[in-house]
């Protein structure tokens, strides 16, 4: 009898001491890893809504679109980089198209009047200038990386939106300087037509989109001094 009672008390002194209600403590060595606890809480879905989710939307696609192009971007991969869920995007837009159209006309400057500076050269400066400004920022290269792989049928939709988003805004600021130059009397008469307005947009996308080269200050001075005032000069 006094082996029986010694052995059931080493047995009690062998378990591991009782949690509440009775329950064991859970046993270290089982215990979930920190690191993977971390990695699961950021792969889980981040409770956004509104303005705040769509715009870590716009974000993802803007990253998607600059590191790996438009062909190599899918809806999948901005939810992922966004932390939602994919139903989400499609709840908003039906395909990769829309949400690229989305995020870049919620992201792109849109053009602004040309304060008036004194004279039409210094005025189209300026213009040059920023158009190049955009060309250079994140949502610029987003664009850029866009035109240059679309097909036919994708490159349709992309073009409306740029010649209502950017080109015609752009062409009006343009006319609106050649006119205040012409009434100055350092813009010849006649000039402010449409023609003469593409030069700017069509030469700063010819630069990007076909020739695929930076545009920067030089090139601005370059524009504005050899094409455009000699081509605007009373």
């Amino acid at each position: 009898m006094d082996q029986l009672v010694r052995r059931q008390m080493a047995d009690r002194s062998a378990r591991p001491p009782a949690g509440p209600a009775g329950q064991s403590e859970p046993d270290p060595a089982r215990a979930p890893c920190p690191v993977q606890v971390v990695a699961e809480a950021l792969r889980r879905p981040a409770r956004r809504r509104g303005k705040e989710l769509e715009a870590a939307i716009f974000e993802a696609t803007l990253d998607q679109l600059t590191s790996g192009g438009f062909a190599r971007l899918t809806m999948e991969g901005v939810a992922a980089a966004a932390r939602t869920g994919k139903a989400a995007l499609y709840r908003r837009w039906a395909s990769k198209v829309e949400l690229v159209i989305d995020a870049l006309d919620s992201t792109l400057p849109r053009p602004a009047d040309t304060p008036a500076l004194g004279s039409a050269r210094a005025e189209l400066h300026y213009l040059v200038e920023s158009f190049v400004s955009v060309s250079r920022s994140r949502a610029g290269g987003a664009m850029s990386a866009v035109m240059a792989e679309l097909d036919h049928e994708q490159a349709e939709l992309f073009k409306d939106f740029m010649a209502q988003r950017m080109l015609e805004p752009t062409k009006g600021v343009i006319l609106d300087i050649l006119r205040r130059g012409a009434e100055r009397g350092d813009v010849r008469p006649g000039a402010a037509t449409p023609v003469v307005a593409d030069v700017v947009p069509a030469m700063l996308l010819y630069r990007v989109k076909v020739c695929g080269r930076q545009v920067g200050p030089e090139f601005v001075d370059q524009l504005v001094d050899e094409v455009l005032v000699p081509l605007i000069r009373p």
